[in-house]
């Protein structure tokens, strides 16, 4: 297959300039808890931030059918006695090399209730600023009801006196008449305040009034027909401006998959999509990897789950955040220019 497939994103990347950079946060922030994932890194006022979802459970993935759990090819793994999925967040700043300068779990306290699912915290957080407040925004399901109704959610966060603290929190209804059962991965569009693309592809912005609580649609795009895909094109990074006419994102797909025996398994896989100012979609890539193979369903290969939940500009860098497994995060710092000669080469 060809290299760009075969390798994924971070070997190409490697061999043009570009460097990865495991994310390796001290045992004195994460306690005993296990590993991190899905972090979404942002540039704050010329300080590289980023949020990590720090999570008490593994999730265990067989590559390659080897070595499947008796449960099956992809089974979450609790600590003993505890059933639930909790998520913490946990705050880092880096320096231009990407070392780790400080790192600290978020303070929710003054905003945590009792929670009616065992699906606990804020997931899959996007960090972005708007209005010069920083925020987070993921799904929350952990206090709508007792069978995990998702919403998002913005919450605000300030660093004061040595520590992130949450200090405010607004659940976001979806468009319409709300009556999904989950919203997840909404991106926040950077230099659109209190926007996001819901979905990519048909593309589907909205807008939330955050002193009336209210979501409405701005941008609805029936399928883009130059651009057919076979699967849904979901949510993952924020939306940036790359120039003046064109705003990009990185979005993923997922094929989820049962096993013979009718056991979970999936495999997730990312795209580039590239808008022009009236949201059409001008270009989207081939599905990539970061690390993994391509999935080729004629040969059977299986690639990882990941998941990418930031990008940012750095001088003439992208510096791309994913996760690997729900149980790693990673850095991605790629020349811009070989980014997108990786875009069009899809």
């Amino acid at each position: 297959m060809h290299e760009l497939h075969t390798g994924g994103l971070v070997k190409y990347a490697l061999r043009r300039g570009g460097s990865i950079h495991p994310v390796i946060v001290p045992e004195s922030v994460l306690g005993n808890q296990t590993g991190t994932m899905n972090p979404s890194i942002f540039v704050h006022k010329d300080k590289i931030l980023m949020n990590l979802r720090h999570i008490n459970y593994i999730l265990y993935h067989s590559e390659g059918k080897k070595f499947p759990h008796t449960w099956g090819p992809l089974v979450y793994v609790h600590p003993q006695n505890d059933v639930t999925l909790t998520t913490y967040n946990v705050m880092c700043e880096f320096d231009l090399n990407l070392n780790l300068v400080a790192a600290g779990r978020v303070n929710t306290s003054d905003f945590d209730t009792k929670p009616t699912w065992n699906f606990i915290g804020l997931e899959d957080a996007r960090l972005f600023s708007w209005d010069d407040k920083l925020y987070l925004c993921g799904v929350r399901r952990d206090c709508y009801d007792d069978k995990g109704k998702g919403r998002m959610e913005m919450a605000e966060i300030e660093f004061h006196n040595n520590e992130w603290k949450e200090v405010s929190r607004n659940p976001i209804p979806a468009p319409g008449d709300d009556s999904s059962y989950c919203e997840k991965n909404w991106m926040p569009i950077n230099d659109m305040p209190y926007h996001f693309v819901k979905w990519s592809n048909p593309t589907q912005v909205v807008h939330f009034d955050i002193e009336n609580k209210v979501t409405t649609d701005v941008t609805l795009k029936t399928m883009e027909e130059r651009f057919p895909l076979d699967k849904d094109l979901r949510g993952g990074s924020q939306v940036i401006r790359i120039n003046e006419n064109r705003r990009m994102c990185l979005a993923h797909e997922t094929n989820l998959l049962k096993d013979p025996f009718n056991r979970k398994d999936g495999n997730y896989a990312h795209r580039v999509v590239i808008y022009d100012n009236d949201w059409n979609i001008t270009n989207v890539s081939r599905e990539f990897h970061f690390l993994g193979t391509y999935y080729d369903h004629v040969k059977g290969q299986d690639y990882n789950i990941e998941f990418c939940t930031g990008v940012a500009a750095v001088g003439d860098d992208l510096l791309i955040s994913f996760g690997l497994s729900d149980n790693v995060s990673y850095i991605l710092k790629i020349p811009t220019g070989v980014f997108f000669d990786f875009v069009s080469k899809g």
